[in-house]
């Protein structure tokens, strides 16, 4: 798994794939759709979506496929190189949404939420698909929010499309396990590859990423800059680090107002005082009508 392009856009997100195989522009298919890394408060998101032929989900469950937090890394790693070996069936995609990226997103003049962010994600990577010719036909995702609503809604998106939104679907469905494994080894080699461009910061004791792992809520205390705050490792839109910075960092105190320069005309004197109507002296054929005016401009 190619992972340069993450640390080129460590500010924004990512997009890594492996070939398509052929047999699923020709033959109907099954695909899975999951996420790693949506709780921490450390590191990346990332969305998956795997897909192979009907055909060959008993291949597929061969691999030994499962919900990836159920698997122990050396597992996932081995999984992920037999879907890999076998890309003569299976595909995957991988859709890396930086801390950077969710900072700044929840925390714009408009705010985007980490729900609407993971059904953003999880449509761009299906529509993905059908862009590129998989003949796709029943898809499986891990919920997001209530699974009936997300159906509806993805259902709505994708009429044409056989889709069922379930919870912990990663366990149920074994294409959907197969982009959970995808999208957790991803998360777990950007961690491991992360090069923090402000310092040299060692990231071996952070802990899970968890807001509630103490060991996490320690690395960020010893981490974190009085000026600066976090680096863009950090969730900084996450509350454990937002108390964090409000605590130990400088008080920053933004002036609205510019102050005024001295013979600077004021913005309001470019324009001119709009006169009454008594005011405007009129021709005396105005008056002898009985006119008057509509409106002044």
């Amino acid at each position: 798994m190619d992972l340069e392009c993450v640390a080129e856009n460590a500010h924004t997100t990512s997009v890594i794939k492996s070939p398509i195989p052929p047999s699923t522009l020709t033959e109907p298919c099954c695909v899975g759709i999951d996420e790693a890394g949506r709780g921490p408060v450390l590191g990346p998101m990332v969305y998956g979506i795997a897909y192979c032929p009907v055909s060959k989900i008993p291949d597929l469950t061969e691999l030994g496929v499962n919900d990836s937090k159920q698997l122990k890394e050396a597992d996932r790693e081995r999984i992920l190189a037999g879907i890999n070996e076998n890309n003569d069936y299976i595909g995957w995609c991988v859709k890396v949404l930086s801390s950077n990226f969710i900072s700044n997103s929840m925390l714009g003049r408009e705010n985007y939420n980490l729900n609407a962010m993971s059904h953003d994600t999880a449509i761009s990577l299906l529509q993905g698909l059908l862009d590129n010719g998989i003949n796709v036909q029943d898809v499986y995702v891990d919920t997001v929010g209530p699974a009936d609503k997300y159906q509806a809604k993805l259902s709505g998106i994708f009429p044409a499309l056989n889709i069922t939104v379930a919870s912990k679907a990663d366990a149920k469905y074994p294409i959907c396990g197969a982009s959970s494994i995808c999208a957790k080894v991803a998360r777990d080699k950007c961690i491991e590859t992360w090069a923090n461009p402000e310092s040299n910061m060692d990231i071996s004791e952070c802990g899970s990423g968890y807001p509630g792992d103490p060991n996490t809520k320690d690395w960020l205390r010893r981490n974190v800059d009085p000026v600066f705050g976090f680096p863009q490792f950090v969730r900084f839109s996450w509350s454990t680090a937002e108390n964090i910075m409000v605590k130990d960092c400088v008080n920053v105190t933004w002036d609205d107002e510019e102050e005024e320069e001295e013979n600077v005309p004021k913005i309001n004197s470019f324009f001119k005082n709009i006169q009454k109507e008594s005011d405007i002296s009129r021709h005396r054929f105005y008056h002898e009508q009985g006119l008057k005016s509509k409106t002044v401009l």
